[in-house]
């Protein structure tokens, strides 16, 4: 306690954004606006529409569903924050305004890697057990594992978030980043961080590793059971369901391990910010775009609802 007192305690950090780039900030400032416009719009049409149409009352939508609800949420709490900072001269952020951002964000970002297992499992379902589909994957099931997502990664988030409030900040307060994020936040701490280092390897390992592992193992099967089929008709139909989740996973996976699967000494924060940007503001943006564009059942649910508001 008296070392704290002796101690300038940091109340606020600075966001150092993209102001090493101030011949981008305009492009920057357009391209975000975009990105979040489309990001909102995209996912708010995905949920509006799974929601309106019955023919979508299944449990590949309702996870979809699940998705755009994690897309609007991560993109919400990074976007606005980055936006002030570009048109504004310092980006100041309070402490508690960080640590919610980081609780926000840490529960979007577990939440997104859970449901891509989840919603692998479901395609392993739907192509390797098509008879015991319905039964299999009751509304029961779906409605737990919805919950058991939400649940689990709202305590990994606390857990991360918790440890983060439990530091000391007393040093300089610049974040070489444009939202808070724990490895920049870590490296300005003037407390022991070995805590927080270990329990964000123990999350990335679970988050990061075990479900791309069970995500691999869940097309693995449905690969061998597509190769299997007889007829190309009936090949090209079941690879036809699950190709738009294999590129969102392929494309989220990809950025993921990119901004976290490096070893913490080599913390680079121009190359974090680059992944960053492609996980928390691009993913979630190409997310709808993939899923309606490559989606019949989708583009006839959106066809019926344009068509009755022209009538």
């Amino acid at each position: 306690m008296m070392l704290r007192l002796n101690q300038t305690e940091v109340t606020e950090f600075v966001l150092e954004g993209f102001s090493e780039h101030p011949g981008l900030r305009l492009f920057l400032i357009g391209c975000f606006l975009t990105l979040y416009m489309m990001a909102l719009m995209g996912n708010i049409l995905i949920i509006a529409l799974v929601t309106s149409s019955t023919g979508l009352h299944n449990p590949m939508y309702f996870f979809l569903c699940n998705l755009a609800t994690t897309d609007i949420l991560c993109t919400s709490s990074v976007i606005p924050k980055a936006l002030v900072g570009l048109v504004s001269e310092e980006n100041t952020i309070s402490f508690k305004e960080c640590m919610s951002q980081l609780f926000f964000l840490a529960w979007s970002a577990s939440s997104e890697l859970l449901l891509l297992t989840v919603m692998a499992y479901d395609r392993y379902v739907a192509i390797c057990f098509p008879l015991h589909y319905s039964s299999r994957m009751s509304p029961q099931l779906c409605g737990a594992l919805a919950v058991g997502v939400w649940s689990i990664s709202a305590v990994n988030a606390s857990v991360h978030t918790g440890l983060m409030t439990r530091l000391s900040f007393c040093g300089p307060k610049v974040i070489t980043h444009f939202f808070c994020e724990i490895p920049p936040l870590l490296l300005l701490s003037c407390s022991p961080t070995y805590v927080n280092t270990v329990m964000t390897l123990l999350g990335d390992s679970f988050f990061g590793g075990v479900n791309f592992v069970l995500t691999l193992l869940s097309y693995g099967c449905i690969i061998a059971s597509i190769l299997r089929m007889r007829s190309a008709e009936g090949k090209r139909k079941a690879f036809s369901t699950c190709s738009s989740h294999l590129i969102v996973v392929s494309m989220y996976y990809s950025s993921v391990f990119c901004a976290y699967i490096s070893p913490g000494s080599s913390y680079s924060p121009e190359r974090s910010k680059f992944t960053s940007v492609l996980y928390s503001v691009l993913s979630p943006t190409l997310n709808p775009l993939i899923y309606t564009l490559r989606n019949k059942d989708v583009k006839l649910a959106l066809g019926r609802i344009l068509a009755s508001f022209s009538h």
